[in-house]
């Protein structure tokens, strides 16, 4: 006799638990006022606006030291969700029991190239990465930053990273 499937709250409850669970490790995450809107396996960071972002009060624009940090974020989380995301499906991984203390821990960046296209305006931000390519020692991740229009980036960035050891 086959198992009945999980209903889908439960599966959607426990992919935002450890998601929660990311961000609330990264202290840095909330200081720079960086939040994410999760729609199945995908995430978007976004970075609301603060007027302590704003680099250039002239034009104004956002900061470029804001802005890199950004797309660093949403690059690490991405790469991070990525390795939960199988676990989490399964259920092999409790959401509950998932603290700063018991998540795996964080990829290291390698290096991290950043794109300016054109200056960040006073106002919200969005970015979505894609892991290019995960592999037991090594990530690559290309995000992208843009506000009011997907198709016209303000920022974008590649990162490659250093895998943390899987027990």
């Amino acid at each position: 006799m086959r198992q009945a499937p999980e209903p889908v709250h439960v599966i959607k409850e426990r992919r935002d638990k450890a998601l929660a669970a990311l961000v609330e490790g990264v202290p840095y995450i909330r200081t720079l006022g960086v939040s994410f809107d999760r729609r199945g396996d995908e995430l978007t960071a976004v970075l609301n606006y603060d007027e302590k972002l704003i680099g250039n009060p002239m034009l104004p624009a956002l900061h470029g030291g804001a802005t890199a940090s950004f797309l660093e974020v949403c690059a690490i989380m991405e790469l991070s969700f990525h390795l939960l995301w199988d676990e989490v499906e399964s259920g092999r991984l409790d959401a509950d029991s998932l603290t700063p203390d018991t998540l795996p821990r964080l990829p290291k960046t390698i290096d991290f190239t950043v794109d300016y296209l054109r200056s960040g305006l006073p106002r919200d931000a969005y970015a979505r990465a894609r892991v290019n390519r995960s592999g037991r020692r090594y990530a690559s991740v290309h995000v992208e930053a843009w506000q009011d229009n997907r198709e016209r980036l303000f920022a974008q960035a590649t990162g490659h990273f250093l895998m943390p050891e899987r027990p």
